[in-house]
């Protein structure tokens, strides 16, 4: 028996490929499939299932397209909607052969109404592992709050509360030897106290995770579950939609996206289309010259999710620059989670731009040491656009907040004709910020390198004292 899990780090998800005698199942995999066929064909296995755990809200499933290319049986626990393509709708408790194990199906709505676990059964029938989706985080459990975006009826209380039972009924009486495989790990919108830790055992889970603590009522469980929730990305109805609907192959959205465009091309398109012109460069290269009124989400963060977040709508249409040699990357990445809809990229990158003579934007920087001189001479303009909840764990005390999360909230506590220091942890939100600002006419903002951490480090800024967030959201 091969059980592997196969994370991505930048949308903390986790997909799973399980093995037995020649026949293989894949847990949640991502829209892009290929890694799943070659770890079968590295075995000389056929994938017999595809499993998923509920219709995923911030990414774009590849359950379609794998299922296509393999022959293999999509799997699904009791759902409200039915799908739009053919897949399996399993009972609670229904057991799946796969070479010498088993898998059984555990429903377990809250997350969303169906969300269910899998139960992997060993060789000698000793159960052994948990795959929970979005039911189970490690430190941890779904947030209540998604479904309600697709049926209107489905409150969080209502799906909290339905989350209590399957956590005491379905979760709590499983033997704590058993091996937590979860849909996500940190920095995934999710969930709010998620851990880096990416598996676990249920045993632990069940001394550390508040939510598995058994003497909660019902009602403390969902004051607690809903304490710290804020709105998700304005994606995540549109990804559930795909993954309930199905979508286009993403073989069809390279082929239109992989559009190589010269300066004056990529120009004309520009004015005809009228898209969002995506800079995917590192913030300080956009900084130092960039398409003007272009937006810079970075490809060396959390891309896809930022993307998701800043660009509610997947339909947008997008032209693309990126660093020489990662156009793939991007255009993978936006997939994920449903950006179906570029319509080229910039050839050459941002240099043929500037050597065919088009016109640059640039923003301007400063050292945190080089704010520090400002800040002791003369009373500044400091934005701090990291989540409220980072904020209000510690922050410089002069700093207004203002998330780049609700960017179009946050940039009505802005004037546009005054001066603004902008931060954030580090540097990869504030340099989206600015550049989503700089689109509407702000010109007066200026980014600070290295953001809090470096400012911190100077020892020259007031900073509240610390206190330990109750929520990553």
């Amino acid at each position: 028996m091969v059980v592997e899990q196969i994370y991505t780090g930048c949308l903390a998800q986790g997909a799973y490929y399980i093995e037995s005698e020649g026949e293989a199942a894949v847990i949640d995999p991502l829209r892009e499939i290929h890694p799943y066929i070659e770890r079968a064909a590295k075995s000389g296995a056929r994938i017999k299932y595809v499993f998923e755990t509920h219709y995923h809200a911030d990414f774009v499933s590849g359950h379609l397209d794998l299922s296509k290319k393999t022959g293999a049986k999509i799997v699904l626990g009791p759902v409200l909607i039915e799908p739009g393509y053919d897949a399996y709708i399993a009972k609670d408790g229904e057991e799946f052969q796969l070479g010498k194990v088993k898998i059984r199906l555990i429903h377990t709505p809250g997350h969303t109404m169906e969300s269910s676990c899998y139960l992997l059964i060993d060789e000698n029938g000793k159960e052994t592992a948990l795959f929970t989706g979005d039911t189970l985080f490690i430190g941890d459990v779904g947030r209540p709050d998604l479904a309600q975006k697709v049926v209107e009826d489905l409150t969080p209380e209502k799906l909290a509360s339905h989350l209590y039972d399957s956590i005491h009924n379905k979760i709590l009486p499983l033997p704590d030897h058993l091996i937590v495989y979860p849909a996500h790990g940190a920095g995934s919108p999710c969930g709010k106290k998620m851990s880096k830790e990416t598996s676990d055992t249920l045993g632990n889970q069940k001394k550390t995770n508040y939510a598995l603590d058994p003497s909660l009522t019902r009602e403390q469980f969902i004051a607690k579950l809903l304490d710290g929730l804020t709105p998700p990305p304005g994606y995540f109805p549109a990804n559930v939609i795909m993954n309930v609907k199905g979508y286009e192959s993403i073989d069809n959205v390279f082929e239109k996206a992989k559009r190589a465009l010269k300066p004056k091309e990529f120009e004309i398109v520009a004015t005809e289309t009228r898209p969002v012109i995506l800079d995917t460069r590192n913030a300080n290269d956009f900084a130092k010259g960039h398409i003007p009124n272009s937006i810079n989400i970075g490809l060396d963060g959390s891309f896809a999710i930022w993307v998701g977040t800043l660009i509610p709508d997947v339909t947008t249409p997008l032209l693309l620059v990126c660093d020489e040699g990662h156009e793939d990357e991007a255009i993978t990445r936006l997939a994920r989670v449903g950006f179906d809809n570029v319509v080229g990229y910039l050839k050459g990158g941002i240099e043929a731009w500037k050597n065919a003579g088009f016109e640059i934007d640039t923003v301007e920087q400063v050292t945190a040491e080089e704010l520090a001189e400002l800040y002791a001479k003369e009373d500044i303009n400091i934005v701090d656009v990291r989540k409220n909840s980072e904020y209000n764990s510690e922050h410089v005390v002069e700093a207004m907040v203002a998330p780049l999360d609700y960017i179009n909230d946050s940039m009505k506590l802005l004037n546009p004709e005054k001066k603004y220091y902008i931060h954030c942890a580090g540097g990869y939100r504030s340099m989206a910020f600015i550049s989503i600002l700089k689109s509407r006419g702000y010109d007066k903002l200026v980014n600070v390198i290295g953001g809090f951490k470096a400012m911190k480090e100077t020892g020259k800024f007031r900073v509240t004292d610390y206190v330990c967030p109750t929520s990553e959201l």
